[in-house]
């Protein structure tokens, strides 16, 4: 309770709480408050291809934002954008959770050889910058996919990656608390009345060690969605029919000296919002919840 009250007297977490909803929920409502779905063929015309935003002299209502080089609403693209981006996050987060939050309970709790196992594998992964794991991860998927079904599966594959790259952080941080947890007394008088270790890991262990795992999951988020936009970027993340806020950076890249700036300029400032908010709410969560804050 004490935590949540600093939180609720911090603006900074109050200001990226409601940046951070407020974009989740444009996203989650862009079929209905988009001006049109880009998705759809019959949204694009060649005679609206690369509008300025409306308050230029030769904007036109309702291009908000401009048009692409497609003829492509840009505000539609990016509320399409973000849920592709989100999505991505969350779901490579929820993986690295499983794999990070697994592994950290089991190496904590049985410790010798397993530990020495599991944490000699995430040493290993550590070696490695996560982008440049999760890039790996990517490239190789995608080259070992057939051409007919990479871009089905494009997007698994990024979750995949993601997920994969950063699940050593969560798997520490999670072993270190169960080693401490796994001496108090409620864990002792589970082992006494028989309880399975599975049992006293989920059920009694796992509660406890929650509030830092989840704190370094939002801030995990702001990795991922910015790995996915970096990936599709480089060409190896999401294709462009299911554009991500990182394919229309790179798609409005090539436009972006020749005059029409603002196909890419726009998805480039709902990034950078998006992670910034996620990464000031998790900071601010970080504080209010973490070791100093019950000092």
């Amino acid at each position: 309770m004490r935590g949540w009250r600093r939180l609720r007297r911090d603006p900074p977490a109050l200001l990226a709480a409601l940046v951070c909803a407020a974009l989740a929920l444009a996203a989650l409502l862009a079929p209905v408050i988009a001006p049109a779905d880009p998705r759809d063929p019959a949204n694009l015309d060649l005679l609206n291809a690369q509008l300025p935003p409306l308050w230029f002299g030769s904007g036109q209502w309702p291009f908000l934002l401009g048009t692409d080089d497609q003829g492509a609403d840009v505000l539609s693209s990016i509320l399409f954008g973000l849920r592709i981006s989100l999505l991505v996050g969350l779901l490579a987060v929820a993986l690295s959770l499983l794999i990070g939050v697994t592994l950290g309970l089991v190496s904590g709790y049985f410790a010798r050889l397993l530990d020495a196992a599991i944490m000699r594998a995430a040493d290993v992964q550590l070696t490695f910058p996560a982008f440049l794991t999760a890039l790996l991860i990517g490239g190789v998927t995608q080259s070992l996919l057939p051409p007919s079904e990479r871009a089905a599966l494009a997007v698994p594959a990024v979750i995949a990656a993601l997920g994969i790259a950063h699940w050593p952080h969560f798997a520490r941080l999670v072993r270190g608390a169960t080693m401490i947890e796994k001496n108090r007394d409620y864990v002792r008088a589970a082992r006494l009345i028989g309880e399975r270790p599975a049992r006293i890991l989920f059920t009694h262990i796992l509660p406890n060690v929650l509030t830092p795992v989840l704190v370094l999951a939002t801030l995990d988020i702001a990795f991922a969605v910015m790995g996915e936009a970096t990936l599709s970027f480089l060409g190896v993340g999401v294709p462009i029919t299911d554009a991500s806020l990182g394919t229309l950076i790179r798609l409005g890249y090539d436009k972006l000296f020749s005059g029409a700036w603002w196909i890419a300029v726009f998805p480039s400032l709902a990034l950078v919002a998006l992670v910034m908010a996620i990464n000031v709410l998790g900071d601010s969560l970080r504080d209010a919840f973490g070791p100093s804050a019950s000092g």
